[in-house]
């Protein structure tokens, strides 16, 4: 059995722990997709908030800060599609693929500011109901969309059994609802 190449990635430690980069690094080096290594900082700064090192207005905002994170420390991440988020967001997201890590230290007023700003927002929107209930909508989400997930594709070009258990598995999702 021919063992696997392994490919030397280097992230920045500036923005995270220095345990979260070395984790997102070997997530890469095993071949795992961006979006699992941008995960360690995801989990990083949901328990920021859960200690009470800071708040967060959403569960959608610690998520969000987590994945800027990834991308300033250097995680292959690309930006979000056309459509996806609003332009603003990505915009802010090509300047963080581009930028990096910073090569100077935020003023110290800024950071204060900005540092105050998030411990003044609350910390249960990053509990397991919280968090269950985001996922849950942006799974439905991607639902809606039908035909561009995997699963979807397979039904709508599949064969007579694949399209009579997909009509079981909506029957059930529908009598759960009740």
């Amino acid at each position: 059995m021919a063992s696997r190449k392994t490919k030397a990635v280097h992230l920045s430690k500036a923005a995270a722990e220095d345990d979260v980069v070395e984790r997102a690094e070997r997530d890469l080096r095993q071949g795992k997709s961006a979006s699992t290594a941008a995960g360690e900082f995801v989990r990083e700064e949901i328990e920021h908030v859960r200690e009470g090192k800071h708040g967060a207005r959403s569960a959608k905002q610690a998520v969000a800060i987590g994945l800027s994170k990834a991308r300033r420390a250097g995680v292959p991440l690309g930006t979000p599609a056309r459509g996806r988020t609003s332009e603003r967001t990505r915009q802010q997201a090509i300047r963080e693929q581009e930028s990096g890590p910073k090569r100077t230290p935020p003023s110290k007023k800024r950071s204060r500011a900005t540092e105050s700003a998030l411990e003044r927002e609350p910390t249960s929107t990053v509990s397991k109901r919280a968090l269950s209930k985001q996922a849950k909508g942006a799974a439905k989400r991607r639902r809606a969309a039908g035909g561009r997930t995997v699963t979807g594709r397979k039904v709508a070009t599949g064969t007579q059994a694949q399209k009579a258990a997909a009509k079981r598995r909506s029957r059930t999702r529908k009598s759960s609802r009740r």
